[in-house]
């Protein structure tokens, strides 16, 4: 099992997981063709930094010509150059990675900008980006988390909170391209320390509040947390949501053989300690003999003989999106002679709940069975291959150290032979000669 491990010793933030991913091997360009794609006026700056005498991968995010700024920094600025309106340019005023809740549609957000985006908009927004369905997925669940937090907070629903802040362009770079990168990295489990939230007050736009923000303490609900060190806001209300969307485990460092180790840097430098964050990736230790991972998954099966076949791929595709490891059907006989179809989804036993509904609501069934099995799986890794069209990943799976398997990324390969008016098959049969001509 491939295993990925966070230390939060200083917290975690957007852009702190996306220098850890670049610098634990995700591809810069995959990043950057991702913010190209989503066509929000947005640029990434990455560069290599030292903090506390390591070195760091360091991601700014450029939205509008205007970098992207702690959230503290942000409002002492804001409130700057509103007492100095007179004598500040525009460039005095910065993007917050802070979420905003408006209760009426009346109630004005401070410093709103024209880019202020609600849900709905940002569902469409990721759903047209050319990127896989697991990443589409992952990116919208961490909008939801944010938005439910912060409904929560206010006793109000998430249809009202405003997305003045976190809807803006830098804060949809950092999910999605974290939802991005977390999927290039194939890995099968994340694990995380127990995280440092920093201390003191931060300001925001509801003015200034303790830290932990509320919203960051309603994320990490379940979460081990400690305060430590320097008296600043630590982990974000961003890197809360990556963390409650990817992490299933807290505790220490796990037992594996480690693979390679990635540093994201935050923006300040602390004396206290050194101010990133640590992504090591390996194989567990537990799994090495067979080479393969084993884990535990929910089967669902609901049988289906009333049900529209453009409804039943319709509800399939829902599935996967919203979490689904696969989904099929078969053709069945039913009572009475009548033709059916057997409908079955794998998932996480924690995602099951939340995907029976979804087939009770777009399927007619009046019952799903559910059952517990256990998975065995062959280690998996990307690498990227550049076809004439542009790069395409290429899924490998390896037993016994040896490579068993191999596919290009049918997402890839489709949004290239659609942008390229050029048929499928011939993009897919150039991205497994290309593999094959780099020896791997």
């Amino acid at each position: 099992m491939r295993i990925a491990y966070l230390d939060c010793f200083s917290g975690i933030s957007g852009d702190m997981f996306l220098g850890a991913l670049v610098d634990a091997g995700v591809s810069p360009k995959l990043l950057e063709d991702t913010v190209a794609a989503l066509d929000v006026g947005a640029r990434l700056e990455i560069s290599r930094v030292v903090r506390g005498g390591i070195a760091a991968t360091k991601v700014d995010v450029y939205a509008h010509g205007e970098k992207d700024l702690p959230r503290e920094t942000f409002w002492q600025q804001h409130n700057h150059s509103h007492e100095h309106a007179h004598s500040h340019s525009h460039d005095d005023h910065h993007h917050s990675p802070a979420v905003e809740t408006r209760l009426s549609p009346d109630a004005p957000a401070p410093h709103e900008h024209a880019h202020g985006r609600g849900l709905k908009e940002i569902h469409e927004i990721i759903n047209q980006a050319p990127i896989g369905t697991q990443a589409k997925a992952m990116a919208i669940r961490i909008f939801e988390a944010l938005g439910t937090a912060e409904a929560e907070i206010h006793n109000s629903s998430i249809e009202k909170v405003h997305f003045h802040e976190v809807g803006a362009v830098d804060a949809m770079v950092d999910i999605v391209c974290a939802a991005v990168g977390t999927e290039a990295l194939g890995v099968d489990e994340w694990v995380c320390s127990p995280l440092n939230v920093g201390g003191g007050t931060v300001k925001c736009a509801h003015g200034t509040l303790p830290v932990p923000a509320p919203a960051t303490l309603k994320l990490l609900k379940d979460a081990p947390v400690y305060s430590s060190g320097p008296q600043l806001e630590l982990v974000t209300p961003t890197g809360a949501a990556i963390v409650k969307a990817l992490v299933r485990r807290f505790g220490s460092f796990p037992t594996i053989k480690v693979e390679k180790a990635g540093y994201g840097a935050g923006s300040r430098d602390f004396c206290q300690h050194p101010n990133v964050l640590r992504l090591t990736i390996g194989e567990g230790v537990e799994k090495m003999d067979a080479h393969t991972s084993r884990e535990t998954i929910t089967v669902l099966e609901a049988n289906l003989d009333d049900l529209s076949p453009q409804v039943l791929a319709y509800a399939a595709e829902k599935l996967l999106a919203d979490g689904a490891l696969d989904v099929f059907s078969i053709p069945v006989q039913m009572k009475k002679g009548r033709p059916g179809s057997l409908l079955t989804v794998l998932c996480k036993p924690e995602d099951a709940d939340r995907l029976t509904k979804l087939v009770f609501a777009e399927t007619t069934t009046l019952g799903v069975r559910r059952r517990e099995e256990q998975r065995q799986a062959l280690a998996r890794r990307w690498e990227t291959v550049q076809t004439s069209w542009g790069d395409v990943r290429i899924k490998i799976a390896s037993m016994n150290g040896s490579i068993s398997n191999y596919a290009p990324e049918y997402e890839d390969c489709r949004a290239l032979a659609e942008a390229n008016s050029v048929p499928l098959k011939l993009v897919i049969d150039e991205a497994m000669r290309q593999y094959k001509a780099t020896g791997s």
